[in-house]
């Protein structure tokens, strides 16, 4: 069948840290107070998603890729991939402070777990007055330094704090130690991966109470101890253009402010497209179909669509593709 833009039924999570944000701002349908993550689109053994419009209803991803890979992904996505859908797309609602962690490069992954790593970028959707990131060190550290540190209780000593507002970017590589803060709710865009090495956790224990686990000596050869300013992702904002915010080997993410309908070839991309709607509402039409969009909402646009129209009188949109 011909493939037209897709939505999907959101994967909810409770976390320690999470709240009520992702009811309260994004409408989604949590029945939890500490619900953390809104995975929107995954394909994550156990937590692959399902599509939720159109003939396809209730189809998962995965069974989609396995039938129609490369209209699904694009030719050069399978070619590098496989059938494997390589982008993870997620809203985070940190009532709390997240545990210190990092993620470890595709070669260390691949190593210990048999998996991608995890490249990641944040957009900032909202933040509470005074929230802020942990992003890396805050000077260059000896791997015994940082040892020394979670020994005698000092690691936060060593880290750099960002204050962050709506529409601050983080691009966040892999080896760098980081923390969503309290206060804030934003997108996220990275590798398919749940490997997360997390090295602090303000000593907090779980409903069971149990301290959660650490992963100290996996950590210590996956970190990049130097201090680097290299994560503040800065973008054009121009109105009703396409302005660049991350180009990287695994994903490529621009800004869509748009103040009226834009519309865009796209069958040149060989690549899926993602928009994630971070603010407004439209609709979304290809050749295949047309389907209404608003804040907190992801549609997936398969590689097969030429043409991609997006009408509306006022939405800001991430626009990912491969």
């Amino acid at each position: 069948m011909n493939l037209y833009p897709l939505k999907f039924e959101p994967i909810l999570k409770e976390r320690l840290w999470g709240g009520t944000k992702l009811k309260d701002v994004l409408n989604k349908p949590i029945e939890s107070d500490i619900t953390g993550e809104s995975w929107e689109l995954s394909t994550v053994k156990g937590d692959v998603s399902v599509i939720a419009n159109g003939d396809l209803k209730g189809t998962s991803l995965q069974y989609l890729i396995n039938k129609q890979a490369e209209a699904l992904l694009g030719k050069n996505v399978v070619e590098r991939f496989g059938h494997d859908f390589p982008i993870l797309i997620k809203f985070i609602d940190a009532k709390k402070d997240l545990s210190i962690q990092l993620h470890p490069n595709d070669e260390l992954a691949k190593e210990r777990h048999n998996s991608f790593g995890k490249t990641e970028m944040w957009y900032i959707m909202d933040a509470d007055s005074g929230a802020n990131l942990i992003v890396g060190f805050n000077k260059d550290v000896e791997k015994e330094t940082y040892k020394n540190s979670l020994e005698d209780n000092t690691l936060l000593e060593l880290l750099n704090y960002e204050e962050v507002k709506e529409g601050d970017t983080f691009f966040i590589n892999t080896g760098k130690i980081h923390a969503i803060g309290a206060g804030v709710l934003l997108a996220e865009i990275q590798q398919t991966s749940d490997v997360t090495y997390r090295v602090f956790d303000f000593n907090r224990k779980d409903k069971n109470g149990n301290l959660r686990e650490l992963h100290t000596d996996l950590a210590l050869d996956a970190i990049d101890y130097s201090k680097k300013d290299d994560f503040k992702v800065l973008y054009g904002t121009d109105k009703d253009k396409v302005n660049q915010m991350v180009d990287c080997p695994y994903f490529k993410t621009n800004s869509l402010h748009l103040t009226k309908d834009m519309s865009q070839d796209i069958g040149l991309r060989d690549s899926f497209t993602i928009l994630m709607c971070v603010s407004g509402k439209g609709k979304i039409t290809t050749e295949n179909g047309i389907i209404d969009f608003k804040k907190g909402e992801t549609v997936l646009i398969p590689a097969s669509a030429q043409k991609l129209e997006i009408i509306t009188n006022g939405a800001q949109l991430l626009e990912v593709t491969i």
